[in-house]
């Protein structure tokens, strides 16, 4: 393992420290959202971290062919092979942000694609399903600065979520707007983002962690409440086979892929020892479950059968 793995992997395990933040701009008091509903919806799924509702929204799905030019994986051979027990040869990643309501927040993890990318915009009905509605989201955490984590920030020219605050860390925003893919985005959020630094308490309960290598400031956030916590993954890892049974695969679509390697295997690595719960935004629905430890590697077990 090179030296700048180790970096990598050191820095995600010992934690970075608390930063301040920048003050946000004045924002309308937002109204208070009603428990979330168990609304008869495939596309919502309501769980707990302790005493924090959460629910998986499911936005849409991208289906990429495992070749050259679609897939991120340049190890197509290697691919098809992690792909074969499953008995289907396209690489399949959903896409869900996630909704946590608690500490009289109601907090946005990514907001999905918006309708791109091939996306069918499902985050709306979804949230509505969940007895959410857009004024009621106070906070929106963004992992990073791609299409189908930020591209339902805005609707019609205009912000989503008109009464939240968009928390990214200062390398990423500093990334995004550097971003010709997104120039349109960044007059319309800008007024509403509040940068952070690694390591930041984000919401009384979640805390911003540094998960080096996909994008120049790349976040997950562990999300805390009693003895019960989980750990959003962004995109520290995409595929629940790929990523985590050949975490050593380069990504095409990792900034700095020595670092979101070492970041793949540090994560996997805590994950199993802790048994800790995760939440992968790209894998299948739900996206909940944890990583446990075999002989030669690593395997994903979903704490709910994976939902249409």
């Amino acid at each position: 393992m090179t030296t700048q793995f180790k970096l990598a992997a050191a820095l995600i395990l010992s934690g970075m420290i608390v930063a301040g933040c920048q003050k946000p701009a004045e924002k309308a008091d937002a109204p208070v959202a009603p428990a979330v509903q168990s609304a008869a919806s495939v596309d919502v799924y309501p769980f707990t971290i302790g005493t924090l509702q959460a629910v998986a929204l499911k936005d849409g799905d991208l289906t990429l062919d495992n070749a050259a030019g679609s897939s991120p994986w340049s190890d197509t051979a290697g691919v098809a092979e992690a792909l074969r027990p499953t008995g289907d040869a396209e690489i399949h990643l959903s896409i869900q942000p996630l909704l946590i309501r608690g500490d009289d927040k109601v907090v946005l993890i990514d907001t999905g694609a918006g309708g791109g990318m091939g996306t069918t915009n499902k985050l709306p009905a979804s949230l509505a399903a969940a007895g959410v509605q857009p004024a009621q989201v106070t906070d929106i955490l963004i992992s990073h600065g791609h299409g189908d984590h930020v591209g339902g920030l805005v609707s019609n020219g205009a912000l989503a979520f008109p009464n939240a605050t968009i928390r990214m860390s200062a390398a990423e925003w500093t990334a995004l707007q550097a971003d010709a893919a997104v120039a349109a985005l960044i007059p319309i959020i800008t007024p509403r983002v509040e940068a952070f630094e690694p390591g930041a308490q984000v919401t009384p309960s979640i805390t911003a962690v540094a998960l080096q290598g996909h994008t120049a400031g790349h976040t997950g956030y562990e999300i805390v409440s009693g003895q019960d916590r989980l750990l959003y993954l962004g995109d520290a890892l995409h595929s629940s086979i790929i990523s985590v049974e050949r975490p050593e695969y380069v990504n095409q679509w990792d900034f700095d892929s020595d670092a979101a390697i070492a970041t793949r295997l540090a994560v996997l690595g805590r994950g199993a020892t802790q048994s800790l719960r995760v939440y992968g935004v790209h894998f299948p629905y739900p996206g909940l479950g944890k990583f446990q430890r075999r002989a030669d590697g690593f395997i994903w077990v979903p704490e709910t059968p994976a939902q249409p």
